[in-house]
């Protein structure tokens, strides 16, 4: 499958059609799901990381029980914003994976994102280290699928439309 933008992939879902965020880290693969209204994402769970047919059909798995019918994954840009080897790692991983899942697909900046998310974990919810690594992929996850979301979000035009925010 071709990757698509975000606003093109929500434009090519069918109705109530749920988006699963990937964070792919290392070791793990964190997890995270939309609302059918694509308002909000919620953080799924987390998979190993291992050989591609094997995470691509527990993906497809997921994706088909819970009505996903797209992935939008992280896309680790440098902090310039350049394409550096990392972001070509995952863009060909995602491609790969959307073709052997039979899923369309997006990728959306991830920068400082695992950051904000342990930042949060830290202050706001005052977990310790060891429970915030059995948290963080999928927080990881739903933060990249909610920033998504809300960038793709649609709302009325003043002449009785509908615009991108």
């Amino acid at each position: 499958m071709a990757l698509f933008n975000i606003p093109d992939l929500r434009a090519f879902l069918a109705p109530n059609t749920r988006l699963l965020g990937l964070d792919p880290g290392q070791r793990t693969i964190g997890l995270a799901l939309s609302d059918v209204s694509l308002l909000l994402a919620s953080p799924y769970g987390a998979l190993k990381r291992g050989k591609l047919a094997l995470n691509a059909a527990e993906i497809a798995q997921i994706a088909h029980k819970e009505g996903a019918g797209g992935l939008v994954c992280g896309l680790p840009l440098s902090m310039d914003g350049s394409f550096g080897s990392a972001a070509q790692s995952a863009r060909d991983w995602l491609v790969a994976l959307s073709a052997a899942a039979g899923l369309p697909a997006a990728l959306w900046d991830e920068r400082l994102s695992s950051s904000a998310v342990n930042r949060m974990l830290i202050t706001d919810l005052d977990m310790t280290r060891k429970r915030r690594a059995a948290v963080v992929d999928r927080a990881s996850a739903a933060y990249i699928l909610q920033a998504a979301l809300d960038a793709s979000r649609m709302r009325p035009k003043t002449d009785g439309g509908r615009d991108r925010v």
